[in-house]
């Protein structure tokens, strides 16, 4: 069996990740095999549009730029590219990832297997320049914390090898195109709009697909891995209030619709078990550190008690205007 022909895409929405975009591209671009396709949608900003035409289509020869011709966002702007896009299987990268040599080979392998429908690899942060991992997301030993995910990054708790999972994370997936055609798009309720931090567009499109497709298999491959460009406005303790009061909301929206216990399915052990872990291990550092270490721990444990009790927030908000998720993005701006 020949190997699926393969689109990339790429969703971008403003001039300032401008140097990220172009190596997200260029990254893409260069991997061995190449993509058969290469799409950048450009999400309602026309100066972003010329720029990127003007610029990016003379550097590599397969690329493609498009404006997002559907509602605003990045649901919409994938959709775009899902009514373009002619591969058997599409991938996502996000606009400031940028993705190592071999990635897209590892995350095209499993479609070997006709069971598999979707694949998903790892995310690790690229700090600011100058900048080390901050105290609002803590981490033990190794290079994942348990609240990477608020940063778009893989996060402890998530498999360590290639295992089925019950969805993917955004920046950085794939699903056969097939799967779009039988269950439609991304929901364009659901999911970014500009700066406005909320998500869950994946879970959802994942859980209808899995329902669609019983038997069939979403993996996450760790070693199709790309490195995801935290800002620094990221790193603050506003934004892991805001982001994780967004995922709360969000959750809700997916609960109302496709049911509480399959939108919760993940989270329930994420809750019970890493997240208290990831406390106990603060607090037991903090007992014999000293000086700036010791406030270092004592503050990590304090953002996971933080970012828990902003989701679980936002999760009641949600669920009190279940439905309503235009004005929820409002109540976020």
């Amino acid at each position: 069996m020949s190997p699926p022909t393969t689109a990339v895409v790429v969703c971008a929405y403003t001039l300032a990740r401008w140097d990220d975009l172009v190596a997200a591209l260029d990254s893409a671009a260069g991997q061995s095999p190449a993509p058969d396709e290469l799409w950048l949608i450009v999400d309602h900003n026309p100066d972003l549009l010329d720029r990127a035409r003007h610029e990016l289509v003379a550097l590599h020869a397969r690329l493609q730029v498009r404006p997002n011709d559907r509602k605003q966002g990045l649901s919409g702007a994938r959709n775009t590219a899902l009514d373009l896009a002619t591969a058997d299987v599409i991938v996502f990268l996000d606009d400031d990832a940028s993705a190592d040599d071999g990635w897209l080979a590892a995350l095209t392998a499993p479609y070997a297997n006709a069971a598999v429908m979707a694949v998903g690899g790892a995310a690790t942060p690229r700090w600011p320049e100058g900048r080390t991992r901050p105290v609002t997301l803590p981490a033990g030993q190794g290079d994942r914390g348990e609240l990477d995910w608020v940063v778009g990054c893989t996060y402890r708790g998530q498999p360590s090898t290639a295992q089925p999972v019950r969805n993917l994370m955004g920046c950085n997936m794939s699903f056969r195109r097939g799967v779009f055609a039988e269950v439609g798009g991304f929901s364009e309720d659901l999911g970014r709009v500009g700066k406005t931090p909320l998500g869950c567009e994946e879970t959802e499109l994942c859980i209808r697909a899995r329902a669609a497709r019983p038997g069939a298999d979403i993996l996450f491959v760790p070693s199709a891995l790309v490195r995801h460009h935290v800002s620094t406005d990221r790193l603050t303790w506003r934004y892991l209030r805001r982001r994780c009061f967004a995922e709360g909301v969000s959750k809700a929206a997916v609960a109302a619709m496709v049911g509480q216990d399959r939108a919760l399915e993940t989270e329930r052990s994420y809750v019970s078990q890493v997240l208290p872990g990831g406390v106990l291990r603060e607090l037991r550092m903090a007992v014999t550190a000293t000086g700036p270490d010791r406030a270092r721990r004592l503050s990590g444990a304090a953002a996971i008690v933080l970012a828990l009790g902003s989701t679980v927030l936002g999760y009641a908000r949600g669920r009190v205007s279940a439905g309503a998720v235009l004005q929820q993005r409002a109540a976020l701006r």
